[in-house]
């Protein structure tokens, strides 16, 4: 079955993430966390790539980027992914025992308007809404926490955003999303579907082939009166 088709433009905005085999922890301890931010900051030398804002979770992780190079994104996270499965394997002495990741990674594209904010607030904020720390900012493997520091701790790993915070981020970053931002994101996310205004999504729906993720899924419904009803067996 063809892989669906993925955007990925010089200079658009995207949410990316990956999560463990069957949601297993990948980040069992300190030192793999910070293993992990050691290959960011590798791939971030390697490929032309702007982050903006991630959060390394248990079993999962979330990235908002931009590639500079039209296909820049594919070849980053595969780099991502390939080195942090390897080198976790040779750690664990586990090769050989299955996949790391359940899948490859998933993305969909942002809006470089209020949208970008929303999506940068669900992820600094996924720690909070998960129960791990009380404020967001205290988790230690995100972008909030590490933007707070005054220098950037090394490695280096984050870009000025495209626009500004708004006032008072940390508090924004606190407050829940609305039940309505909260479930625009989680569909994106899963079915890789633009995020932003009605005429943006469909404009790069259309330009990326990516229609199918705006149709509801599942066996269309039936009109009544067909003369032929398909019957459930």
């Amino acid at each position: 079955m063809p892989r669906p088709p993925r955007a990925d433009e010089a200079g658009g905005l995207y949410h990316a993430l990956n999560r463990g085999n069957m949601r297993a922890t990948i980040f069992q301890k300190e030192s793999d966390y910070i293993a992990f931010e050691t290959i960011l900051s590798e791939g971030l030398d390697r490929y032309r790539v702007e982050l903006f804002s991630y959060q390394l979770m248990p079993n999962h992780y979330h990235l908002v980027l931009r590639p500079l190079l039209d296909g820049e994104m594919s070849r980053f996270m595969k780099w991502v992914g390939g080195t942090h499965t390897m080198r976790y394997h040779a750690h664990y002495h586990t090769g050989g025992l299955g996949h790391l990741y359940q899948q490859r990674y998933k993305s969909f594209p942002v809006q470089d308007d209020d949208h970008f904010l929303v999506v940068c607030r669900y992820v600094e904020r996924n720690a909070l809404r998960a129960g791990l720390v009380t404020a967001a900012q205290d988790w230690r493997w995100g972008s909030l926490w590490r933007w707070l520091q005054n220098p950037e701790p090394k490695p280096k790993l984050l870009s000025a955003w495209p626009i500004a915070r708004l006032p008072g981020w940390v508090d924004r970053v606190n407050q829940p999303l609305t039940d309505k931002e909260l479930a625009a994101v989680r569909r994106c996310a899963h079915r890789g579907r633009p995020l932003g205004n009605q005429s943006w999504v469909k404009s790069m729906a259309k330009r990326f082939k990516l229609e199918s993720t705006l149709r509801p899924r599942g066996r269309p419904r039936q009109e009544r009166g067909d003369e032929n009803p398909i019957k459930e067996t």
